[in-house]
């Protein structure tokens, strides 16, 4: 989950060399918390959060097939 989320996000961005996933396991689910360069956040997050929910919506697609929950939070 962590390569795909890092994937995605490079080819969103225009400072990939800034990106930092961090990710924390909290009883039956992983939160990843999203860090890019702040010229980048609005490219991230898209217009209306579209972006952003599009990103959260595949990644609880991954985490489900592998049976597990992930929340992605976007660090501004």
């Amino acid at each position: 989950m962590h390569d795909f989320v890092v994937f995605i996000a490079r080819h969103l961005v225009d400072v990939p060399e800034q990106i930092a996933l961090e990710h924390e396991e909290r009883e039956d689910k992983i939160v990843f918390r999203l860090r890019v360069a702040e010229q980048d956040v609005g490219k991230v997050i898209g217009k209306k959060g579209r972006t952003a929910q599009s990103l959260r919506i595949l990644l609880a697609a991954v985490a489900a097939r592998q049976g597990k929950r992930a929340i992605l939070e976007i660090a501004e």
